[in-house]
């Protein structure tokens, strides 16, 4: 076995990242196991992440040797209302790996929903893959089809498409265009690139408008199509590949068949989920 003063520093890949790609946990959860002490290289525990090292380094988390690497894979899911995006939760609320298939592999979700927010959810076995697409550099719009209570005017809408800053927290420029207005609600199509924190409940109500129903339709050129709540499906290898090409390190195609499709659509549990239609996406 190598000795980790062998590992070198010139050669392989950032040890958090290699961790990432395992499964495991996103690069940065990756770092702060280091920083813990929870990973051991060649039997050695480092507390630091700036270590490059090689497939024949032996890698342990907490004692457990990293799994075979898996090849890269990328799901939709649609999210439903009322669940957390988190693998357990002190409060005992529904999680969405409660929807998930008992034989789907150890997934990530990339980013967030909040409690009452529902749609597109993509879900990933690499972390590595699950950075790429959350960093705000790749320029994937996440878009929306919001709900919300009040009556906006051009002069507001505005505010909001020019970037605002709330609570000392500058946002940037959100597309938002209005749909229609029935009686004291209305349905908007907003856009943002960032997702922050709650960012489009937030920035509504700033003018006034009180979200009461948020969807996520789209990440990037990944959409919701005609999927219904707790539903997951397999987005094609080669469309994963093509889309990411221009972001994602060339070593981590290596783990992905040029010539392969999708394992299959794998159907989920289904909640009852709200009827109401929503033009544009069928419920």
């Amino acid at each position: 076995m190598r000795s980790l003063m062998n590992s070198s520093q010139n050669e392989g890949s950032r040890i958090a990242k290699v961790i990432a790609r395992a499964g495991i946990a996103s690069r940065r959860k990756a770092e702060a196991m280091i920083i813990q002490g929870r990973v051991a290289v060649n039997g050695t525990k480092i507390n630091a992440p700036n270590l490059n090292v090689s497939p024949a380094d032996k890698i342990t988390v907490d004692g457990t040797s990293l799994p075979n690497r898996d090849e890269t894979r990328l799901w939709k899911f649609y999210k439903p209302i009322g669940s957390v995006v988190t693998s357990s939760d002190e409060k005992g609320r529904t999680t969405i790996f409660e929807f998930l298939p008992k034989d789907l592999p150890r997934v990530m979700p990339v980013g967030r929903l909040d409690l009452n927010s529902e749609g597109l959810l993509l879900l990933t076995n690499n972390g590595e893959l699950k950075r790429v697409l959350e960093l705000p550099s790749t320029g994937w719009t996440r878009k929306y089809r919001v709900r919300a209570k009040g009556v906006a005017n051009d002069k507001s809408l505005n505010s909001l498409r020019n970037g605002l800053e709330l609570d000392g927290e500058r946002f940037r420029p959100i597309d938002i265009s209005l749909d229609r207005q029935v009686g004291m609600n209305a349905w908007y199509t907003v856009g943002i690139r960032e997702g922050r924190n709650r960012e489009i409940r937030r920035a509504m109500k700033s003018i006034g408008l009180l979200v009461n129903r948020l969807i996520r339709i789209s990440f990037g050129p990944f959409s919701l199509s005609n999927m219904q709540a707790g539903e997951i499906s397999e987005i094609r290898r080669k469309i994963v590949r093509d889309q990411l090409g221009g972001h994602f390190d060339k070593d981590e195609w290596n783990a992905i068949p040029k010539n392969s499709g999708p394992r299959r659509n794998t159907p989920s549990i289904r909640r009852n989920a709200p009827k109401e239609k929503i033009r544009g996406h069928r419920r």
